[in-house]
Order: structure tokens, then C-alpha cells, then sequence
């Protein structure tokens, strides 16, 4: 899919370090810079052109027309009496992304030359003459104008906006004029808004055309006057965005900041992956041989037996380069390619940037893995609940009966890149929009005579999630109108535009815009609620979510902040919670759990289903009624039984139903991994090689390689004096397997006392004594840790930040419904940095999540 913004093409003149009038001093937030196009520094200018010094476009070259009417000042440029910069061709990638999205944004600092200047004067504009004009920034007397052509617009895009009398004077202002999806335009003057109204309509016929400073092509209408800076945007900046850049004024085109983020991007996205795959295998926290440890970045520096391994700022003298050079590294594999060598040596000399804590494999080892901006399709829960919010129609039963199960990837059911849709969830939705259009009682959405422009408009805001386009529009009031032409009713018309919309791809995806220049852009504000909303609720926005987006303060840290709080105060955000815990345990696996009858003649169907609403409730009483840190899901004394299961693990009932146990005097219970939902993964034979990877993957985030191919991986059983933990150790001794299972199966050895059902005893079936003691070995420690009885396993869990890490992880994962890659880790630690300031609580997990960038911004594509 194809985001709807341009990026944005800067006109940007060197400047003094000074403040603007105005302007204060704070600049710690530095000017909007997403998407630069084009970078223009008028203190260069060759052969009668300023050229592009971000070297992006020849579009972008501007061409003086005159060099006698153009003044250099120290700050900026003059236009004088018949001075013009006009573009060298007309940029295609203006007019194209906003014939798209339908916004955008223009950005000037300048200082008019007389405050009666008229026609209007042309600060800026973008057209080829009086046959058309896409948009003009200008000055009428002691007024700033916009105007913007759409659809509904003449073809000199008027009517515009003007501020009141007396905005301009004759000092440096900065000017925004901006206008969003829904057509809402608006005027700021020194980072104020000075005039808001709506300029309705499309923006499909756009066509390319010259940008001009100074005065339109064939038209005249000169402005002279001063120019500090000159931006326009493919989207609408915010008005905390337009605040920030009046703050930043035009002291810098290129903050320092700035290029140390390029030597940081390359380190996330090529440095640690390349790290990670290729070194760390050797020169971990662990094996460190030569006593070098390239995990973080203060080991690598410190180097090992022989000598300075990374010197920052100089590849010659790092005998990391020096040895990758000669190819004697990586040792016994495949030396790196020339692009990687290229890549490690600017690295090195560029500074050697290293933003992160630790390198590791798990995180890094994979790269930014090409999955690319994966539309989300509405899994069948999302899509029962999208239904019912918008419409009040519940076809939960029908929908779980015709459509095709969701499938697990990377751990949930939700993730992105394997929601495909064939020809059964087309017949599927086909037949659904039309069960719903029967249920539906029309009246209550429909209670005009006609199918009008504004219903329509309403109704795909609720159903869609947004704001329709143009063409959308004229699709919708066409069937309608198809309707009526042959006699059916206005019901009847309504009826059909509902079941078109239920079967729109904006209905059945969530889908984000995604075209830009390549960086990380900030998402749509309808797309932001929906985002939030889908990740609490797993539900559509409500009005209130929907109002915030459409007024343009759901970007603001506070409300996002207040909505998250109001969200989490619904029942539906207990629903998405259990969603989430669900399917990170994979506990509707446990509906088809068949154990060996003769081994387990006990056994019913029945207690499957207690053991998931065991570690459900469970879930729910830490989270939600005590919510305590998300940590003490591994060692929480207590739990929820009903009798039968109770009698299973060996407890005494206490009362009928699904009730609380204190397990404050059961050594052998508490936390997750003493639940059945989650020991029963290890089959029958409780395999200690299953129940170390759930534990190494999904508790602690590490990896490990799989097994080399005809390997027979055949569990071996337990039988007279050799117990499944003996059998386990002699594989992790094993020369031939150690390398790999002495990193999870040990992670097994505390839970030996739990068969495959998860009842727990001091001996097998076979007579032999069993243990709960061992070490774990978190990653990226050196040294194990020890611990003497189940209790004390779940307590160093629960303490460990890793674990907590992980949870964080996972919760990120689940919420943007994809996987994690190399280049979110930086936001991944702000996250957890985050949640962890507060309480470590669910609640603060989701609000850390919803206010990241990984939440708020979007990956775009040229």
C-alpha cells in the first residue's frame, strides 16, 4: 500500500546561529526534518542556480532569473523589485503524493519588505500560470493567504484562507499554512493559529507544475522581502510539529544530531546484524576467545589478549578491521563480502556508534528482516468486534463458522505478513456483509430520504476508520443512486452502500499509506487511533478516539496518555489481554491435547479446558484486579482451580467452579510454568528438550540453532534408573550436541518433578527419585546462577530483566502485530524503560507501547 505523504522538499537557507524575533532559545527538539527531499543552501549558487545540496532531484534545482534582484544576506536571501526563483522542471513528486494523500504542509521564514504589498504578492507557489495553480502562500496588504486547489475549488484554487488584518509586519515571521485528509485548513503565524477553516474537496487532478518564489509564471504578482527557510510537506504538520519548528527557528539546515543518526542507522541496520550473525559466535559474553567480548560496546572497546579491537574514528588501527581485512575473521567461515568490509570500515572510522546496551543474537542476529509495511488484514476476533462497534450487529457464530481459522506465526495469531486472504475468506465476507445488512435495523443508521453526501461520509468514518477520499465517495452515492434509478428504495440504497462497505479493503484491513521518501514518518491521526484502539481493545475507535483524531490533538503525548487510561477502563481490554497471553502460551493447543490413555487413564477433555482457565484468571487477578509488575507472572502465590484440577495437581477442592487457591504453603506451585496449560507442551514424556526451548524462546528471548538435517530427533524415554533429567545431561555432555541443548535443556532440569500433564511427584512412573535443582544461564551472563527448588527457579525469573524484557517484547510484537526487527530495539529499550518507571504493570506496558515511535510512526516507501 502506498502512504499518503510526500515527504517534504525544503528550500533551506544557511543561517546565523542567532534567535529569530520571536523565536526562544529552546532547540532541544530540533526542527520537523521526516522526509527531506530536497536541501537548498543559497550561499551556493553555480551559473545562475542554487543547487541541491541533499542531492536528491534535478526537479529541485531552482533557477534565479534574474542575479541582479537577488540579494545574499548574512542569514537568508532578498528578493528585490522582479526577483524570482523558479524550479529547473516541475517536481512530479509534489503533485504526485499530494494527488494522493490530500494533504500537506508550507513552511516559510520570511521578512516582508512592506506591509501593502497586493494581488495577492507571491511568497510561494506551485503553478503554470492562471490555467492553474495547486497552491499559493501569499501576502494581501496586511494579510497572509492560502490557497489550496481541489476538486471543489476553481482552478486558481480559490476561495482561500486569510488571516485577520494586521498579521503581517515588516519582521522575520514564520508562516504555516496546512491541510489535512478531512480538508481542514489553517493559517499559523509565529507558531499561533491565526485562521482555521475547511477547504473540502479532492485532490486527484493535481498536476505536476513549477514551484516559484517571488512571482507566479505569467501572472506577476511579485513579492519582495527576505527568505530564511522554505519547506513544503506532503502531509499536515501538527500543531505541536508547527510549535516545535517555530521554536527551532532557522539556525541549521543539518543538526549534528543529525549525522550521528546516519552512523547510528548504520549500525542497527548492517553493523550489529553483520556483529551478530558473523562474530558473536565466538566472541560472546561467554566464549569470549582471545578474551575478546564484542556484546557491548564497553567490552569491545576494551578489547582482548591481543590488543585494541575497535578504535573509534580509525579502521587501521582496530584489528577487528585489520583481521576482517586479511580474512583471517571470521575463523573457519566464509570471509565477509566486499560490501560488508566497506561497511565495517566506515563504520569504524565514522565513530564507531553503538546506541545499544548489548549486542545480541537473538535481537540483532536476524537483521531488518525484508517484511516490509505488511497491511494488517482484521483477524476473525477483530473483525467480530469491528462489526459489532460500528454496526451493533453480533455475528460472532456465524463468522467463526465461515471464515478460516487464524494460523500462529512468530508466535500469534495476528501477525501481519500471514493473514492472507483466498477465495473462502472472500466468499466468507461476502456472505457475512450480507447477514449483517439483514440484522441490521437500516433506521438506526439511516433515517433520511435520500443517500445523502454527508450520511456516506459518516458512516465510512465509523466503517472505514477514517476519512473517505474523493473517489470513494463518488463510488458510494453512485451505488446509491444505481439503487434508486431502478426503482428501489432510500432503505434499500443505504442497505447496499453498508454491505459495499463491509466489503471494502479499508473495512477488512487496516490500511496505512505508506509512501514517503524511505524514513520514519509520523502516521495519519485516524491511523494512530485505530492503531491504539485495535491494540487495547482489538476493537475498532470509538467516537470519543475518532473526535480526537479528526480535531488533530490525539498527537499530543497528554492525550494519548488520557485515552490510553480511558481504553483500559473497558471490558474490552480484558478481552485483548487474554488474547494476548493466549496466544503467547499457545493455550488453544490445549483443545486438541490427546495424552496416551494407558499412560494417563485420568485424563479428560474436561481438564484441558480448566487448565487454560486456570492460567487465564490467573492472568486476569495479577493484571487487572492487583495489577502487580508483569514479572510476577512467573512466581504469583497463588492461582484459580476448579475441583477437578485442584485433585489433579494434588490439592484439595475447596469449593465448586473456578475459585482462588493460596499456594503461599505449596512449595511445588506458583507462576506460570508450574501451570498445566504450559507444562502439558512437553508431551507425555514431559521432554525436557521442549520445555527448555519454550523456556530459552518465549521466557528469557534467546535463540538457538536447529538441529542438522537427518537427525534422528526421537525423544528418548525415561526408564529404571535413568530418569529424563539423566538422559537430558548426558546429551548437553555430549561433544557431538552440548554446543546447542547445554543452552536450554538444563533450563528444564527445576520442572522434573511435573510429568506430561503436569501433577507433580517426588518419582517416576519407573521408581526413579526426581530433582528441582539447577542453574540458569541467563543470556548474555557469564557466569550461571544456582538455584535449590522450583521456588527459587521462579523467583530468579521473576527478578531477572530479562524476563521482563521479553514480556516487553512480546506485548511490543502483539501490539503492532508483526515481528520485532534489529532497527526497533532502541524503542524497544525506551519502552521497557518506560513501563518499568511505571510499575512494570500491564497498564504501563500498553501505554508505553502506545506512545513509542514504533506505535506513531511509520517505515515509509519510496
Amino acid at each position: 500500500m502506498i502512504r499518503h505523504s510526500l515527504g517534504i522538499l525544503i528550500l533551506t537557507i544557511a543561517t546565523s546561529a542567532g534567535s529569530l524575533p520571536g523565536a526562544t532559545a529552546d532547540r532541544t527538539e530540533g526542527r520537523v526534518h521526516s522526509g527531506v527531499l530536497a536541501l537548498y543552501d543559497f550561499l551556493a549558487i553555480e551559473n545562475g542556480f542554487v543547487q541541491d545540496s541533499a542531492g536528491r532531484s534535478e526537479d529541485s534545482i531552482l533557477k534565479i532569473a534574474n542575479s541582479d534582484t537577488v540579494r545574499l544576506l548574512p542569514d537568508g536571501l532578498e528578493l528585490l523589485a522582479g526577483g524570482r526563483l523558479k524550479s529547473r522542471s516541475r517536481p512530479a513528486k509534489i503533485s504526485d503524493m499530494v494527488r494522493i494523500g490530500g494533504e500537506m504542509t508550507l513552511e516559510a521564514w520570511i521578512r516582508p519588505n512592506a506591509t501593502d504589498q497586493t494581488g495577492p504578492a507571491t511568497i510561494l507557489t506551485m503553478s503554470n500560470g492562471t490555467d492553474q495553480r495547486n497552491f499559493l502562500l501569499g501576502q494581501e496588504g496586511d494579510r497572509y493567504v492560502a490557497r489550496f486547489r481541489t476538486s471543489k475549488t476553481d482552478m486558481e484554487a480559490k476561495p482561500g484562507l486569510s488571516t485577520v488584518p494586521g498579521s503581517v509586519t515588516d519582521e522575520t515571521t514564520h508562516v504555516v499554512f496546512t491541510r489535512d485528509r478531512t480538508g481542514r485548513g489553517r493559517i499559523f503565524v509565529d507558531g499561533e493559529l491565526a485562521v482555521e477553516e475547511r477547504i473540502p474537496g479532492g485532490t486527484e487532478d493535481w498536476e505536476k507544475a513549477s514551484v516559484t518564489l517571488g512571482y507566479e509564471v505569467d501572472v506577476g504578482r511579485p513579492w519582495t522581502g527576505a527568505y530564511h527557510l522554505v519547506a513544503i510537506y506532503g502531509r499536515d504538520l501538527s500543531p505541536r510539529e508547527v510549535s516545535r519548528n517555530y521554536r527551532s527557528g532557522h539556525h541549521s539546515r543539518v543538526s549534528p544530531s543529525s549525522r550521528r543518526n546516519d552512523g547510528t542507522r548504520l549500525f542497527e541496520t548492517e553493523i550489529a546484524p553483520l556483529l551478530a550473525r558473523r562474530c558473536l559466535g565466538c566472541h560472546d559474553s561467554i566464549v569470549r576467545q582471545g578474551g575478546l567480548d564484542l556484546s557491548s560496546r564497553k567490552t569491545a572497546l576494551a578489547g582482548g589478549a591481543s590488543g585494541n579491537a575497535i578504535n573509534p574514528g580509525s579502521a587501521e588501527t582496530s584489528l577487528v578491521w585489520l583481521r576482517v581485512d586479511a580474512e583471517t575473521m571470521p575463523k573457519d567461515l566464509a570471509p565477509l563480502t566486499k560490501e560488508q568490509k566497506t561497511m565495517l570500515r566506515d563504520w569504524i572510522d565514522a565513530g564507531a556508534a553503538w546506541p545499544y546496551e548489548k549486542l545480541d543474537r537473538a535481537v540483532h542476529g536476524g537483521g531488518d528482516r525484508a517484511i516490509g509495511n505488511w497491511v494488517s488484514r482484521l483477524t476473525v476476533s477483530e473483525y467480530i468486534e469491528s462489526v459489532r462497534a460500528a454496526l451493533g450487529v453480533d455475528v460472532s457464530a456465524e463468522a467463526r463458522e465461515v471464515l478460516p481459522p487464524e494460523v500462529r506465526a512468530d508466535g500469534f495469531e495476528n501477525t501481519a505478513y500471514n493473514l492472507n486472504v483466498d477465495l473462502r475468506h472472500i466468499e466468507a465476507y461476502s456472505r457475512l456483509a450480507q447477514i449483517v445488512a439483514d440484522r441490521l435495523d437500516v433506521r438506526e443508521v439511516f433515517d433520511a430520504e435520500e443517500v445523502t453526501e454527508e450520511w456516506v461520509l459518516g458512516l465510512g468514518q465509523e466503517l472505514l476508520r477514517g476519512v473517505l477520499t474523493e473517489h470513494e465517495l463518488s463510488q458510494f452515492l453512485g451505488l446509491a443512486e444505481s439503487v434508486t434509478d431502478v426503482g428501489g428504495s432510500a432503505e434499500q440504497a443505504a442497505r447496499y452502500v453498508v454491505e459495499a462497505m463491509l466489503q471494502s479493503p479499508r473495512f477488512l484491513y487496516r490500511v496505512e499509506l505508506q509512501r514517503g521518501d524511505g524514513s520514519a514518518w509520523p502516521i495519519d491521526p485516524y491511523e494512530l487511533a485505530s492503531r491504539i484502539s485495535y491494540m487495547i481493545w482489538g476493537a475498532p475507535p470509538d467516537d470519543e478516539l475518532l473526535a480526537k483524531a479528526r480535531s488533530g490533538v490525539l498527537g499530543d503525548d497528554k492525550e494519548i496518555s488520557r485515552q490510553v487510561d480511558r481504553m483500559l477502563g473497558d471490558p474490552r481490554a480484558v478481552a485483548r489481554a487474554n488474547q494476548f497471553v493466549g496466544q503467547w502460551l499457545d493455550l488453544d493447543r490445549l483443545a486438541n491435547l490427546s495424552p496416551n490413555p494407558e499412560r494417563f487413564p485420568g485424563w479428560n477433555a474436561s481438564l484441558g479446558a480448566d487448565m487454560r482457565a486456570e492460567t487465564l484468571e490467573f492472568f486476569r487477578d495479577l493484571v487487572w484486579d492487583q495489577q502487580r509488575p508483569l514479572a510476577h507472572l512467573m512466581n504469583a502465590q497463588f492461582t484459580y482451580l476448579t475441583p477437578r484440577l485442584a485433585k489433579h495437581y494434588g490439592l484439595e477442592p475447596s469449593r465448586a467452579g473456578l475459585s482462588r487457591y493460596d499456594l503461599s504453603s505449596v512449595e511445588s506451585r506458583g507462576g506460570l510454568l508450574t501451570h498445566g496449560s504450559v507444562l502439558t507442551m512437553g508431551g507425555d514424556d514431559a521432554s525436557m528438550v521442549t520445555r527448555g526451548l519454550f523456556i530459552l524462546r518465549d521466557v528469557l528471548f534467546s535463540e538457538v540453532g536447529d538441529p542438522p538435517p537427518g537427525l534422528d530427533t526421537t525423544p528418548v524415554p525415561a526408564a529404571p534408573g535413568r530418569p529424563r533429567r539423566d538422559i537430558a545431561a548426558e546429551r548437553v555432555e555430549s561433544s557431538a550436541c552440548g554446543g546447542c541443548h547445554a543452552r536450554f535443556e538444563p533450563l528444564a532440569f527445576g520442572l522434573e518433578k511435573f510429568n506430561g500433564l503436569g501433577t507433580h511427584s517426588e518419582i517416576d512412573e519407573h521408581g526413579n527419585r526426581l530433582r528441582e535443582d539447577g542453574e540458569i544461564l541467563f543470556p548474555g551472563e557469564r557466569e550461571p546462577v544456582a538455584y535449590r527448588s522450583i521456588a527459587d527457579m521462579m523467583n530468579l525469573l521473576a527478578r531477572s530483566d530479562r524476563v521482563q524484557r521479553n514480556i516487553t517484547r512480546k506485548f511490543a510484537q502483539f501490539a503492532l502485530g508483526r515481528p520485532l526487527v534489529a532497527s526497533d530495539q532502541r524503542s524497544i529499550d525506551e519502552i521497557h524503560r518506560s513501563s518499568m518507571a511505571g510499575g512494570g504493570t500491564y497498564q504501563s506496558l500498553v501505554k508505553a507501547v502506545a506512545m513509542s515511535d514504533l506505535t506513531r510512526t511509520i517505515q515509509t516507501e519510496h
